[in-house]
């Protein structure tokens, strides 16, 4: 049986990513912290749709770190909790 994600844990899975992003901007500059911030980025770079009257631009680039990934873990974590 499978169950249908609500808005509130996608929204608990979201910051949990963002947070991670964030800690692991902050700790690059720490040196046994900087293992944090390991991960690479993937993604289509952007390119330009010109129709004359409207120009569409589409990209899109993620960066996966290993605090990314703990910050998700951490989202599931509370996700299974508040259930």
């Amino acid at each position: 049986m499978t169950k249908k994600l609500s808005f509130m844990q996608v929204l608990i899975l979201l910051i949990g990513a963002v947070l991670g992003g964030f800690i692991a901007k902050l700790t690059a500059g720490i040196p046994f912290l900087s293992w944090l911030g390991f991960g690479d980025s993937f993604g289509i770079s952007p390119f330009t749709l010109d129709l004359g009257v409207l120009q569409l631009t589409f990209g899109l680039s993620i960066e996966i770190t290993v605090a990314t990934i703990l910050g998700l873990v951490a989202a599931v974590i509370i996700c299974k909790w508040i259930n």
